[in-house]
């Protein structure tokens, strides 16, 4: 049974690799979102530290590092679960994956796997180079093996989330705007835009609590060597750890949603 899951998982994201490939010049549009994210908040922040050797502990090198990293593991973990689930259940298609073996949460899963593994390629390797050699980020983790884990960890709790936010299209007739208002809360709570550790200690305590550092932040702390929030700091090592037990947390949940949204699907006639 597990290999049958395997093989199925293999061909779905074969496919879906192979599709995306005969259009991959709508891909290499992204390469310039990076690149272009990083130089506004480096002209942000050359102008924030302006009199300052640090802020917030961080120094100016630290603090471009951060988003740096930030941007390039946005290439490895990018998910678009969301937008393709509500699209089926919008359209009606979704009741030919509610007859199908393979349950469409391991179907998206297994198409996100194929995406990036396409994305790896035309993605992330020249984004990488550039900033390693152009913009002289260092992406050197200090604990290679545990920064792998750490985004690896991320690549599956933004699916999750994602996967989620998708989900209530079984309950809304109408879920693009509570998707887009989830999704930059999302971003916001994650690290995306600015380091968690700038928020007030008020705020930093919420967001501990919260999955979406785990998306952004907490790899990128890793890939930094240390993680630090809410007055709590972590070795990488604790920090996979607490991450792995969120994904996990974070796993249940969705079943949980995803078997409401079934019952809910099948409970009205569809």
């Amino acid at each position: 049974m597990r290999s049958s899951v395997i093989r199925s998982m293999g061909a779905v994201g074969a496919a879906t690799y192979k599709e995306w490939a005969a259009y991959r010049s709508h891909m290499a549009v992204s390469l310039l979102v990076g690149p272009v994210y990083y130089l506004v908040q480096y002209f942000i922040w050359q102008a924030v530290y302006e009199g300052r050797d640090t802020l917030n502990g961080l120094t100016l090198d630290e603090m471009l590092a951060y988003f740096g990293i930030a941007a390039v593991i946005h290439y490895l973990i990018f998910d678009f679960a969301d937008w393709n689930l509500q699209m089926l259940v919008r359209t009606g298609k979704f009741v030919t994956f509610a007859m199908r073996p393979m349950p469409h949460w391991l179907f998206a899963l297994s198409q996100k796997l194929g995406h990036r593994t396409l994305g790896f390629w035309i993605e992330f390797v020249p984004i990488g180079l550039l900033f390693l050699f152009v913009f002289q980020v260092d992406l050197i983790p200090a604990h290679p093996w545990l920064a792998a884990a750490s985004i690896a960890l991320s690549f599956m709790m933004n699916f999750l989330v994602n996967y989620c936010v998708g989900l209530t299209a079984f309950w809304l007739v109408r879920a693009e705007g509570i998707r887009r208002v989830i999704l930059l809360l999302k971003d916001i709570t994650a690290g995306v835009f600015v380091p968690l550790s700038f928020f007030p200690e008020a705020m930093q305590k919420v967001l501990f609590f919260l999955p979406f550092q785990f998306i952004t932040y907490v790899p990128t702390r890793v890939m930094l060597g240390e993680y630090e929030l809410a007055g709590i700091t972590l070795s990488a090592g604790e920090a996979v750890l607490m991450q792995l037990g969120a994904v996990a947390s974070a796993w249940i949940v969705m079943l949980l949603v995803y078997r409401l949204a079934l019952k809910r699907f099948t409970g009205v006639g569809v």
